[in-house]
């Protein structure tokens, strides 16, 4: 077992076992996340949708992100992660939402946002909205792999 499948079965017998769901919003991952979940047996149990939203207009009409958001603070931000997460959550019948947007490269970094910079950001019903940022090292394939864990992980923290 991988350490992907490991995370994913953890957050799917620890949402099972309170008999919540989930529901995802992905942007770099580009379904990744969804994937890991739904590959376990059982998973409709807790997985309740999944969100692809790789352009900036996909996050504006799938989970209401506002476009004046994304135009001043970046698709790839705290702002924006916090937003699809929510998003995610209204338009569910999920217990929680986890959300990734980040720039996985080759190409496509800056000195402010570089290559490897995720924002990551989990929402609960009735709790707060829990937001990482990390900077991974790697290649895409590295990059999307190391975000699809910590994603997991929070997904386990807001629930917490």
């Amino acid at each position: 077992m991988t350490h992907i499948q490991a995370d994913a079965v953890r957050v799917l017998d620890a949402y099972a076992a309170r008999g919540l769901m989930l529901a995802t919003a992905e942007s770099c991952t580009g379904g990744l996340i969804a994937g890991a979940l739904t590959a376990v047996a059982g998973s409709s149990a807790v997985v309740e949708r999944g969100f692809v939203t790789y352009s900036n207009q996909a996050k504006t009409d799938m989970l209401g992100v506002p476009a004046g958001l994304i135009g001043t603070k970046g698709a790839v931000s705290a702002e924006v992660a916090v937003a699809m997460a929510e998003g995610a959550l209204a338009r569910s019948a999920a217990d929680a939402a986890v959300a990734v947007t980040g720039i996985a490269g080759p190409g496509g970094g800056s000195a402010d946002k570089p290559v490897g910079l995720v924002h990551f950001a989990a929402a609960r019903r009735g709790g707060p909205t829990l937001h990482r940022s990390r900077v991974f090292a790697g290649d895409r394939d590295a990059v999307r792999a190391q975000a699809v864990r910590e994603a997991l992980d929070l997904a386990l923290a807001v629930i917490a």
